[in-house]
């Protein structure tokens, strides 16, 4: 089979291309020169292809790469251009707690490009999925390097909730599974193997890179305003808004509660010391390179 993956260059698309062999996937991202809001290039891009693994997202918006055109216009270009290449079957990786009503230009548009795909009439799967982690991740990553350049971390709120961290390995078995049909015409969550407080999976990174660490509660709102600060100052933040929203409520629920996956696709790993150590990043704490310098994107 052959299949196409939009934001293939990103965390989750790269993974899933290794799983296949290098003939059998069409990369297509910015960085391929194929923007997702250009029917004619994603047609294009398209031909040949069976299925369409539709993993391009954002999680802050950056000049013209908005919520809108990347989540909503980006998924109605996607959906045309499969149907005008004969596209069988698309695959949308959502978010766990896409929905309505929020507030949240996040949320909301992730939620109208799971509306678009399950109107579409193609044969699709929508995935919403929680917060995934492996090499090249934004969490244990962003975790490590945070506890390697200060020993305080401040969770979300003063009343945490619960994630459910997932290994991008075990994810990406999804992806495929969907990608063979076998979730056809179905929306399902996606969450890992264990539930526990953002405060203890701080805890576990420091121990796994020997560093000790104070974690103490800090207010939603000094969050959004540490998410604003880095959206503006670092090239990856530190926390994006969007980020904030997502640890103020949670992420082990689906939201509006969907179905879920038959037993042998759920993810069953735990947020161990073995898992994180595969998704660490070199040893080092936050350097001024983290920073966006002019000149620099």
């Amino acid at each position: 089979m052959r299949i196409a993956i939009t934001g293939g260059t990103g965390f989750v698309g790269r993974h899933l291309a290794e799983r296949y062999p290098a003939e059998a996937v069409v990369v297509v991202s910015r960085r391929t020169g194929v923007p997702i809001d250009d029917v004619d290039a994603l047609t294009a891009a398209f031909a040949g292809v069976e299925a369409v693994a539709h993993c391009a997202g954002i999680n802050r918006e950056i000049g013209d790469q908005t919520f809108q055109r990347v989540h909503v216009d980006g998924t109605a270009a996607v959906l045309e251009a499969a149907r005008r290449a004969g596209v069988q079957r698309v695959v949308l990786l959502s978010f766990l707690r896409a929905r309505p009503g929020t507030g949240s230009p996040y949320h909301e548009t992730k939620w109208a490009a799971e509306e678009l795909v399950r109107s579409s009439g193609l044969d699709h799967t929508v995935l919403k999925a929680g917060m995934v982690y492996g090499h090249g991740d934004h969490l244990v990553d962003h975790l490590s390097h945070t506890v390697q350049t200060v020993p305080l971390f401040a969770s979300v709120g003063f009343h945490e909730r619960t994630i459910s961290p997932i290994p991008v390995a075990e994810l990406v078995d999804v992806v495929v599974a969907a990608l063979d049909g076998r979730l056809s015409r179905r929306t399902v969550a996606v969450r890992g193997g264990e539930a526990l407080l953002l405060s203890e999976a701080v805890r576990r990174v420091a121990r796994v890179v020997g560093r000790r660490v104070l974690v103490f509660p800090a207010p939603v709102w000094a969050h959004r305003a540490l998410g604003q600060l880095t959206e503006w100052t670092m090239r990856v933040p530190l926390v994006a808004k969007a980020q904030v929203r997502m640890l103020a409520e949670g992420v082990t629920e689906a939201a509006p509660p969907t179905e879920d996956l038959p037993a042998d696709l759920a993810p069953t790993a735990r947020f161990d010391d073995e898992h994180i150590r595969a998704a660490l990043p070199p040893r080092g704490g936050f350097t001024w390179r983290d920073l966006r310098l002019p000149g620099r994107h």
